[in-house]
């Protein structure tokens, strides 16, 4: 392991060669000032045909289901030509996509990709309201869907919305069944070409108090976003080399435990669309579960796992990971949230010499903003790296006014991976969009090496008194105790302070408040110790991307009319 300083002179040596203008991730900058990537896919229908060149290379398993490279392709053309030639859908339609994670998901995305039809992924953990309302809002032409999500929105669709069903018994009173439309005699199918401003995708955003928001991404920011995950790849490939070698002299082949869903950027753009371009193999997890997960990971030698915090600190806290289970392990990576010190501390001593790495980024940016791995991560575990290269990232209260290096205050970000806005609403496109500059939304700080901070959300910050309170920091010093395994703060009205801290903690033994809160006192101000504690032996609620639902979480507990 290097020391720091080595490092930082290694990885900026390493961004120079990189970066070189004669290099594959040379940049241009328009006039605009906004960088992009000079050799990047100009839409996603080109980034996606690179995986083709893989061939015969396992790509897929999900329960008895196993595809190839072209295996996967073959059937991916199959359904583009349905879409063209029998379910009749032209290009700029839109198609949602409801299922949990399976081939047939993935299939039908690259499916409506090649067709030129913008495909809209949906919430599968979505309630039946939920689901019609980004059905409705999005005015879809064709829903793609598994049984279970039919079940929910029965009855519910537009008369003009086309549906269909992956699964089912083949009574269900549908618009096409998928078994029928892979197995039709079609001409080839036509490989749309989009123009790189067109619409490429419409994400929703996992809302928790109010509607989720269709974000609206062109063709040039997916292949400039893809692009940037395979900098950052080759990045930690030149200084982690010593973590390399491992993996290289494994002679496996690279194989990731998908758990994060495929309807957020972690699932889509990381790990689904960055692997099947080049042409590394993932097993799919219908849901996360931990013991299920240990299983897949010895039995077909998963060489990568990311997943959010929660379920790392479940993954590491399994009573067989420190096992030859997890010997083929040799990356580790998080995302979705931010992960405690506690629980970086434990992956580093598990597999000092993995490559652990996490990153930042949102849906608005395509999941592009900071990231690190390797030498890098183990050196400053506290950040999210460098902003990638595209990025511009500034902190302040505008673009034009940065804080000093260690002052915290709202995130800002630029790039040419930035979302074109948000569907059919301009007003909310306007506040989040701002002279091309996107705000976050969260708070951190810039260190004096220029990497990524992140501290909190501007929404989950108590104010007491006037003082500002990170829940977030409150939260991991909470997990610090050896007897809570997790915990959710956020603010309690109060008539003196305004708002004091309020903290739920699920704990794996009996606790007594004075005790937690003895202990809190410890790490941090008595101000930001929590006043009113709950407990709770049920896990706390959180969304598909492990963050903590706080609102349910109270509403579960009843607190709202406690305090």
């Amino acid at each position: 392991m290097t020391n720091p300083q080595a490092f930082l002179d290694t990885a900026k040596a390493s961004i120079q060669q990189l970066l070189h203008d004669q290099s594959p991730f040379a940049l241009d900058t328009d006039t605009s000032g906004v960088k992009s990537f000079r050799n990047a896919p100009v839409n996603l229908v080109e980034a996606i045909q690179a995986g083709r060149r893989h061939g015969n290379a396992p790509l897929l398993l999900w329960q008895q289901q196993r595809y190839t490279v072209a295996e996967f392709f073959a059937a991916a053309d199959q359904l583009t030509a349905a879409l063209q030639q029998s379910l009749g859908l032209r290009p700029g339609q839109r198609a949602a996509i409801a299922m949990r994670n399976r081939p047939e998901w993935m299939i039908a995305f690259v499916a409506c990709v090649q067709a030129g039809v913008v495909p809209v992924p949906l919430n599968s953990w979505g309630l039946r309201d939920e689901l019609l309302h980004s059905i409705e809002d999005a005015e879809v032409d064709l829903l793609i869907c598994d049984l279970a999500r039919w079940q929910q929105i029965e009855g519910g669709l537009p008369d003009s919305t086309l549906v269909l069903l992956v699964d089912g018994s083949g009574d269900e009173t549908v618009s096409a069944f998928w078994e029928q439309q892979m197995q039709l005699s079609l001409s080839p199918a036509s490989l749309h070409q989009p123009a790189p401003d067109d619409d490429a995708l419409i994400l929703y955003t996992s809302g928790t108090t109010s509607r989720a928001k269709g974000v609206v991404s062109s063709h040039r920011a997916l292949g400039q976003a893809l692009f940037a995950l395979d900098y950052q790849a080759a990045m930690a490939g030149m200084t982690s080399p010593e973590r390399i070698k491992p993996i290289m002299e494994s002679g496996l082949q690279p194989t990731a435990l998908l758990c994060f869903p495929l309807f957020h950027v972690s699932g889509l753009h990381a790990q689904f669309l960055s692997m099947l371009r080049n042409g590394r193999r993932m097993v799919i997890m219908y849901k996360w579960d931990v013991d299920e997960a240990m299983r897949l990971i010895e039995t077909e030698r998963c060489t990568q796992f990311n997943g959010a915090p929660v379920m790392m600190q479940e993954l590491l806290n399994h009573p067989r990971f420190d096992s030859q289970a997890t010997a083929s392990l040799y990356s580790l990576g998080m995302g979705g949230g931010a992960a405690s010190g506690s629980l970086l501390d434990r992956l580093l001593s598990v597999k000092p010499l993995a490559m652990a790495g996490t990153g930042y980024g949102m849906t608005e940016g395509n999941g592009i903003g900071a990231a690190h791995s390797g030498e890098q991560f183990v050196h400053f575990p506290g950040s999210v790296g460098w902003p990638l290269p595209i990025v511009d990232l500034v902190v302040g209260e505008t673009p034009s006014k940065p804080m000093a290096p260690g002052v915290q205050g709202p995130i800002w970000l630029r790039s040419s991976a930035v979302m074109k806005g948000y569907w059919k609403r301009p007003q909310e496109t306007g506040e989040a969009l701002r002279d091309g500059w996107l705000f976050s939304g969260d708070v951190g700080y810039l260190n004096e090496h220029g990497m990524v901070h992140i501290t909190d959300r501007i929404k989950d910050i108590i104010i007491r008194g006037g003082e500002n309170i990170s829940a977030q920091e409150v939260e991991q010093v909470a997990g610090t105790h050896p007897a809570v395994i997790e915990a959710a703060a956020f603010a309690c009205p109060d008539t003196r302070f305004g708002e004091v801290v309020g903290l739920v903690v699920r704990s794996r033994e009996p606790l007594e408040t004075s005790a937690l809160c003895a202990f809190m006192r410890e790490q941090l101000a008595t101000y930001k110790c929590p006043e009113h504690v709950w407990f709770t032996s049920e896990p706390l609620a959180r969304n598909a991307t492990g963050k903590l639902q706080k609102p349910l979480i109270k509403q579960a507990l009843g607190i709202d009319q406690e305090v």
